[in-house]
C-alpha cells in the first residue's frame, strides 16, 4: 500500500469521495438532464478503459479517497461495469464502492455487481406514476426501474437510496411527494429529494420554476411529522436529514441551490473521458487522460490531481450574479 499526502484544498476541506463517470450515455431522457432527442455522445476513443479507470482510482486512493461512486450517464450501459467494480474492489486499501443509477437494467446485474464488490446503490426515482414517468423520462420504463430497486435490495446493495427531483406542475403534487415517502418507508429505502440544479443540456434551468427545499419540506409535512437531525448526523453528506414520525426512518433534502453545503464538500469527479473536476459546477477541468496515455507516472498523475484540488473555489457560486452554467451537462459530468 502506497500513501501520499491527503487531498486538502486551500480552504482545509479534505477530499475522501471520488465520483467516477463510466459513460455519458443514458437509457432515459429526463427533462432536467437532456432533451428528448439526446445529446452528442463522447467519442469512444476518448473514454477511459477499465484499466485506466482503476489506475487513476488507485492514485486517488493513495491520496486518501475512501469512497468511489460510479455514475454516468447510466453506468449500467457500460458492458464491462462488473470488471470496473472488481478492479476497484481490488485496490489497497479497498474503497467503498457505490453507484448512482436509473435501475432500468439493474434487475439482471445486481447480484453480479454485489459479488464484484459493490456495496450499495442510489436510484433516481422521480415518480410512482407511469404516465408521469413517461412525461419526465420520455421512456416507458417505470416497471423496469422498480424491478431494479427490488433486485438491489434483494442482493444486499443496501441501504438503497432513492433520489427524487421535483418538477413544478409535473410531479410536485403533495400526494405524489408524500406517496414517494410512504413507498420508501414501506420498503425500507432511504429517500432524498434534490433541488433541480442548472446542469441540463438545454440550459433551460429557471430558478422560479425550481421546487425549493422549503417547498419540499412543506409538502412532506402535509403527511408526516418531520424532526431535523443535528448537523453531525449529516457530516459531509449533501442531504439534510429529518426523522419521520419520530424515527428511526429518515428523509433527506439536498438543497444545493438555496442552502449550499460547499463548506463541507469532500467530493472530486472524474469524467468518463478522463477529466478531473474539483466541483460539479467547475468552469475548468484537468486532463488526466492525455498524460496517462503519454506515459505519465503515478506521481505525475497525483501532482495533477493535487493541483486541481488546490485550485478549488470556496463554493459553486450559483447564487452569484456572475455564475455561468457549466458547458457540460450532468450526463457528461457525472452525478
Amino acid at each position: 500500500m502506497r500513501t501520499r499526502e491527503p487531498l486538502v484544498d486551500s480552504y482545509g476541506r479534505v477530499h475522501r469521495d471520488l465520483r467516477i463517470s463510466v459513460t455519458d450515455r443514458c437509457s432515459l431522457r429526463c427533462t432536467y438532464c437532456m432533451p428528448e432527442d439526446g445529446v452528442p455522445w463522447l467519442p469512444r476513443a476518448t473514454m477511459l478503459t477499465t484499466e485506466e479507470i482503476v489506475r487513476l482510482a488507485d492514485v486517488a486512493v493513495s491520496m486518501g479517497i475512501e469512497e468511489i461512486r460510479l455514475t454516468g450517464g447510466e453506468p449500467l450501459l457500460r458492458r464491462d461495469l462488473v470488471d470496473v467494480v472488481g478492479g476497484l474492489a481490488g485496490l489497497d486499501p479497498a474503497p467503498e464502492i457505490s453507484m448512482t443509477t436509473n435501475a432500468v437494467g439493474l434487475a439482471k446485474n445486481a447480484a453480479a455487481l454485489r459479488d464484484a464488490g459493490m456495496t450499495r446503490v442510489n436510484v433516481s426515482l422521480d415518480t410512482l406514476r407511469r404516465d408521469v414517468f413517461i412525461t419526465l423520462a420520455k421512456r416507458d420504463r417505470l416497471a423496469d426501474t422498480l424491478a431494479g430497486i427490488r433486485a438491489a435490495a434483494d442482493a444486499g446493495l443496501v441501504p438503497v437510496k432513492l433520489n427524487t427531483v421535483l418538477m413544478r406542475d409535473i410531479n410536485d403534487a403533495e400526494a405524489d411527494v408524500v406517496g414517494l415517502l410512504d413507498f420508501a418507508l414501506e420498503h425500507g429505502y432511504e429517500l432524498r429529494f434534490i433541488e433541480q440544479m442548472p446542469l441540463d443540456a438545454q440550459h433551460g434551468w429557471d430558478r422560479s420554476q425550481m421546487i425549493s427545499g422549503e417547498e419540499i419540506l412543506d409538502k412532506l409535512r402535509s403527511g408526516h411529522e418531520l424532526t431535523p437531525l443535528p448537523d453531525e448526523a449529516r457530516g459531509s453528506a449533501p442531504a439534510e436529514l429529518f426523522e419521520v414520525d419520530g424515527g428511526p426512518a429518515t428523509v433527506g433534502v439536498i438543497a444545493s441551490v438555496t442552502m449550499p453545503f460547499c463548506g463541507s464538500c469532500d467530493r472530486v469527479r472524474l469524467t468518463a473521458d478522463g477529466m478531473i473536476r474539483n466541483c460539479l459546477f467547475a468552469a475548468g477541468e484537468t486532463d488526466l487522460r492525455t498524460p496517462l496515455r503519454d506515459g505519465a507516472s503515478d506521481d505525475d498523475l497525483a501532482a495533477l490531481l493535487r493541483a486541481s484540488i488546490t485550485a478549488k473555489l470556496p463554493g459553486h457560486g450559483i447564487n452569484q450574479p456572475t455564475f455561468l452554467q457549466p458547458p457540460r451537462p450532468m450526463s457528461a459530468i457525472g452525478g
